[in-house]
């Protein structure tokens, strides 16, 4: 069943639709939905300059986790990065993910830096 979704939603696909600097991913089997991400492409003065992708909203539907689909997602990722010409990839995972941080670091990613949040 499709459920209609809130007005936020949909503003925010408006507008990362919109954005040449912005990648939504979406991974199917047949019609099913299995997984997603995003892509933000970040220009920089850090790095020479150096062109970012930060990766956010990595999903694998819960039942499909085991299958390689993560992996597959993550290395089309790194794909489009490297196309863009990003020198650098970044996410940020929970701390208590410990699972989520073997799966990174498997992919090659190294935890490199503290990410602080705040609340607006």
């Amino acid at each position: 069943a499709t459920l209609p979704l809130a007005q936020p939603y949909l503003d925010a696909f408006a507008a990362i639709d919109g954005d040449p600097n912005q990648l939504l991913a979406v991974m199917t089997d047949g019609d099913e939905i299995i997984g997603t991400l995003q892509i933000t492409f970040l220009a920089g003065l850090s790095q020479r300059g150096a062109w970012r992708g930060q990766i956010e909203a990595v999903r694998i539907a819960s039942t499909r986790r085991g299958e390689g689909l993560g992996q597959r997602l993550l290395e089309w990722a790194i794909d489009k990065c490297r196309e863009r010409g990003c020198r650098v990839m970044q996410l940020t995972t929970n701390k208590s993910r410990t699972d989520a941080h073997r799966f990174y670091e498997r992919l090659g990613f190294k935890a490199s830096h503290i990410g602080y949040k705040l609340e607006l």
